[in-house]
This record gives C-alpha cells, sequence and structure tokens, in this order.
C-alpha cells in the first residue's frame, strides 16, 4: 500500500498545507523540501495552459511524494485522478464528485460550510481570515467570525488567508495553510 493510499484509508489529514501560485512558483522546490513532514500540498497553477501546468505539476508532485507529503489538485475530480493527485481542492460543488480522493474544499461563509458538508468533504480551507495579497481589497473573516464559522465544522477546518505559524497557534484550527507563510524568501 502506498502512503498516499495510506493517507487515503485512514484519513489522517495534514495540518500545515502549502498552496501553488505563481508568486511562489520559483522557490515551491525549496518549500516542499523544508515543509513539515505531514503537512500538504496544493497545486493551483491556474496561470498555466494545461500542458505546462500539467508538467509543472509533475515535477512538484514527485518532490511531494517523496518527502511522504500528499498532493492536491486545484479543479476537476476527473483531472486530480488522471494526473495522480491524492486530493482534489476547490468549492464545494467541485470537490463533490471526487470519489477516491481526498476532498479539500474551500469556505468562504457558513451557508458554504453546509454546502461542503452536503459535498462530504474530509476538510474544508476556511477564508480569507486575515487580509491576504492573494486577494487585494477582500474582506477579511477574522478571528472571531472564523473561529465561530469552524465551530460549526463536522471535518477539521485549516485557516487560510494571511495565515503563519502564530496566527495558526492563536486560533487553534485542525491547521493552517499559506502561499507566501510557508514559502521561503
Amino acid at each position: 500500500m502506498t502512503k498516499s493510499q495510506t493517507l487515503l484509508t485512514t484519513r489522517v489529514l495534514p495540518a500545515t498545507w502549502l498552496i501553488s501560485d505563481a508568486r511562489n512558483d520559483a522557490v515551491l522546490e525549496k518549500a516542499l523540501d523544508t515543509l513539515p513532514r505531514g503537512s500538504g500540498f496544493v497545486f493551483r497553477h491556474y496561470h498555466l495552459p494545461t500542458p505546462q501546468r500539467h508538467a509543472r505539476f509533475k515535477v512538484l508532485a514527485h518532490i511531494a511524494r517523496a518527502r511522504g507529503i500528499p498532493v492536491a489538485l486545484a479543479g476537476d475530480p476527473a483531472r486530480a485522478r488522471d494526473w495522480g493527485a491524492d486530493a482534489v481542492y476547490g468549492a464545494p460543488s467541485q470537490v463533490a464528485g471526487a470519489h477516491g480522493l481526498i476532498r479539500v474544499a474551500t469556505v468562504h461563509s457558513l451557508r458554504e460550510l453546509g454546502e461542503a458538508h452536503r459535498a462530504r468533504a474530509d476538510l474544508v480551507m476556511l477564508s480569507p481570515v486575515f487580509a491576504t495579497r492573494s486577494h487585494p481589497g477582500a474582506k477579511a473573516l477574522g478571528p472571531m467570525r472564523a473561529r465561530l464559522i469552524a465551530r460549526h465544522a463536522q471535518v477539521p477546518v485549516v485557516m487560510l488567508g494571511g495565515m503563519n505559524a502564530r496566527r495558526a497557534r492563536a486560533m487553534a484550527p485542525h491547521g493552517w495553510a499559506a502561499i507566501d507563510g510557508l514559502t521561503p524568501s
């Protein structure tokens, strides 16, 4: 049984997740090498055309898997399966049909949390908790509202958006995710 299959069987879900973005692409290899064991990796790279996106995914997934880090592909569950991802990442409606994959649903409200539960998400990423460079000017949930939404979750909650290790310790969710907060300078 592979590490990915074990992860799927036992549902041991990472508490720390590195999220890929055009901004951190140049340092992702180094970031994956320095992630703590037991972390997860979400490959987004929406900015790339499909052939280049697939090629980049294969390179980074190989590095991640060599370290026992499960890989989530943002978007379509069928593509995630075809590309050999361990998980699919996206809106509750996207992850609903992801049979055989870990379902990581993105949520921004109590309503979306309910949608994630109906989609049978295994984990939710709640965002944006704090202001973030990924969505300049977007209204952040703030720590109090994020905690309130998280209390209603029936699955582990990973907080995203302006997160770092210090903020994660103060918030005490299942875990946290970041683009900049987990990327070496």
